[in-house]
C-alpha cells in the first residue's frame, strides 16, 4: 500500500472541502426514507401505503436525476442546486406538516418532492475530472464510493434516532431545514459557468450521450450491479427471517459496508502501475458473491464471504463512475451522472421484485444466484470498456473523442 495518493489528494486546493460539503448536503437526503416511510404508516395504518408513498419519492428522484443534471450542464451547476436543495426543502417540510386525515395526497406529495432533488452526486463527480487528472483520479471516485458507504450507514440511522426519540414529522422537518443549508452550501462551492469554457461547448444528443458503446457499456453495468445490491440486500432480510432473528440482517448488511468501506481504502492506496480494468474488478466481486450461494448454512459463514465480497463493492463502483467520467464529454458529466443514477433508482426497484420472485420460488441462496448472473452480464458489458492507465493524459476531452 501507497498513501502518497490520499496525502496528495488532500494537498489539492479544493478536493477534500468539496468532498466533505458533498457528504454532509447528501446526509438529510439520504436520512429522509425513514421518517417518509414511517410517517406514511402512522396516517394510514399500514406499511402498505408507506411503500406507496416510498415507491412515488422514488420515481420523482429518478426523473430528478435526468433534468437537473442536464439543465446543470447547460446553466452551471451552483444556482441549480441552490434551487432545487431550496424547494426540496420547503417540499418536503410541507409533506412533513400535512394532517395524517390527507394521508391519500402523500404519494402527490412525495413524487412532487422527489422531482426537485438536488443533483449533489452528479455535481460532485463530473466536477472531479477537473480538478484532478492521471492517476489521482482513479484514487478519488474509488475515495468519493467508500465515502457513500458511510452515507448508507448513517443516514438512514440518524433518520431513524430523530423518528425514535420524536416523531416522523420532526424527523423529515430536521432533514429540509438541514438540506436547505448543506446544498446551499454545497451549491456555492460550484464553479460559475463564466469561470470555464467547458459549458459553451457542443454538448451532445440524448441518443448520441447514452447510446455511445463505451457510456451505455458503463450505464447497463451499473444497473446490473444495483439490482444485485438489491437482490443481496432482500437475500440478507431473508435469510435473517429464515433464522429466526431479523437483527441478523442488520449485522450482515453492516458487515457488508464495512468490507466496502476497507476495499475502497486499499484500493485508493494500492499503487496503480498497471492498466486498471474495470471488468477485472467487476467479475472480482461476482467470484466472491458466487462463493455467498454456497455459505447460506451458516451465519458465521456468510457474514464472512459478505466481507470478502464487499471490498470489491466500492472499488467497482468508484472504477465505474471513474471510467463513466473520463470516457464522457466536460459539457455532459453531469447528465450522464444523472442518467446513472436514474437507471439505478430503477434498477433498484427491478431488482428487489425480482429477488423476492426468486426467493419465494426457488430459496434464500438463489438471491446471490441472481447476483451472481447480474455480475456476469455486468462483466461481459465492460469488456470493452477501455481501461485506466496511471499515465493516461490529462486532456480528458481528447480521451473522450476518442472514445
Amino acid at each position: 500500500m501507497d498513501l502518497t495518493a490520499y496525502r496528495e489528494l488532500w494537498k489539492t486546493h479544493g478536493v477534500m472541502a468539496l468532498l466533505a460539503s458533498a457528504l454532509i448536503a447528501r446526509l438529510p437526503v439520504m436520512a429522509t426514507m425513514v421518517p417518509l416511510s414511517f410517517l406514511a404508516k402512522d396516517a394510514a395504518g399500514n406499511f402498505g401505503w408507506a411503500g406507496v408513498v416510498a415507491g412515488s419519492y422514488a420515481v420523482g428522484t429518478a426523473v430528478a436525476y435526468v433534468v437537473w443534471s442536464r439543465l446543470a450542464d447547460r446553466k452551471g451547476a451552483r444556482w441549480v442546486l441552490i434551487c432545487t436543495g431550496t424547494a426540496w426543502a420547503v417540499l418536503m417540510a410541507v409533506t412533513a406538516l400535512l394532517p395524517y386525515s390527507w394521508f391519500r395526497v402523500l404519494p402527490v406529495a412525495a413524487v412532487l418532492t422527489g422531482m426537485f432533488a438536488a443533483p449533489i452526486t452528479q455535481s460532485l463527480r463530473a466536477g472531479w475530472p477537473r480538478l484532478v487528472q492521471g492517476s489521482r483520479l482513479r484514487v478519488i471516485y474509488a475515495l468519493d464510493a467508500t465515502a457513500q458507504e458511510l452515507l448508507f450507514v448513517v443516514g438512514p440511522m440518524a433518520g431513524a434516532l430523530v423518528v425514535s426519540f420524536a416523531s416522523p414529522r420532526a424527523g423529515l422537518l430536521a432533514c429540509a431545514v438541514t438540506a436547505a443549508a448543506t446544498i446551499w452550501w454545497f451549491g456555492l462551492k460550484q464553479q460559475q459557468p463564466e469561470q470555464h469554457n467547458e459549458v459553451h461547448t457542443e454538448r451532445p444528443t440524448v441518443a448520441q450521450l447514452v447510446f455511445d458503446r463505451h457510456r451505455f457499456a458503463l450505464l447497463f453495468a451499473f444497473a446490473c450491479c444495483v439490482m444485485g445490491f438489491a437482490s443481496m440486500s432482500l437475500g440478507i432480510v431473508a435469510f435473517a427471517d429464515h433464522h429466526g432473528n431479523r437483527v441478523i440482517a442488520g449485522l450482515l448488511e453492516m458487515v457488508a459496508a464495512l468490507g466496502s468501506l476497507i476495499g475502497g481504502l486499499v484500493g485508493g492506496a494500492l499503487p496503480g502501475r498497471r492498466d486498471s480494468y474495470a471488468w477485472r474488478r467487476m467479475l472480482a466481486m461476482t467470484i466472491g458473491f458466487v462463493a455467498c450461494v454456497f455459505a447460506t448454512s451458516s451465519v458465521v459463514a456468510l457474514s464472512v464471504m459478505l466481507f470478502v465480497s464487499g471490498c470489491l463493492i466500492a472499488p467497482t463502483v468508484g472504477a465505474i463512475f471513474e471510467r463513466l467520467g473520463v470516457l464522457t464529454p466536460a459539457s455532459a458529466r453531469t447528465e450522464i451522472f444523472g442518467w446513472l443514477l436514474g437507471g439505478g433508482m430503477i434498477g433498484s426497484a427491478v431488482g428487489s421484485a425480482v429477488a423476492g420472485v426468486v426467493v419465494e420460488t426457488f430459496g434464500v441462496r438463489y438471491a446471490w444466484v441472481l447476483m451472481a448472473v447480474l455480475g456476469t452480464l455486468a462483466t461481459l458489458s465492460l469488456l470493452h470498456v477501455p481501461p485506466h492507465r496511471p499515465a493516461e493524459s490529462a486532456d480528458l476531452e481528447e480521451v473522450a473523442v476518442a472514445a
